[in-house]
């Protein structure tokens, strides 16, 4: 990532955590606990699973986050 650009995306982040609500406070460390050491957590099928999906993406055959998004915006709103 370029510096500029990490640099901005630290500001932003820092923008929403100090005037974040208790529930989004909630929401970013429960990402962060989650982030944390996951991949030893899961088991072999998951693993073998998120591999085969990045070499998916690597090949142009994954679906845009937007396109999924659009699909199931019926049972993301409500």
């Amino acid at each position: 990532m370029r510096t500029s650009v990490h640099k901005e995306l630290k500001t932003e982040i820092k923008n929403y955590i100090n005037h974040a609500d208790d529930r989004m406070l909630k929401l970013i460390h429960a990402i962060i606990e989650a982030d944390q050491d996951w991949w030893d957590e899961i088991s072999i099928e998951e693993k073998q699973s998120v591999e085969k999906g990045a070499a998916q993406l690597k090949e142009g055959k994954g679906i845009p986050h937007r396109e999924v998004q659009k699909k199931f915006n019926q049972w993301l709103t409500k």
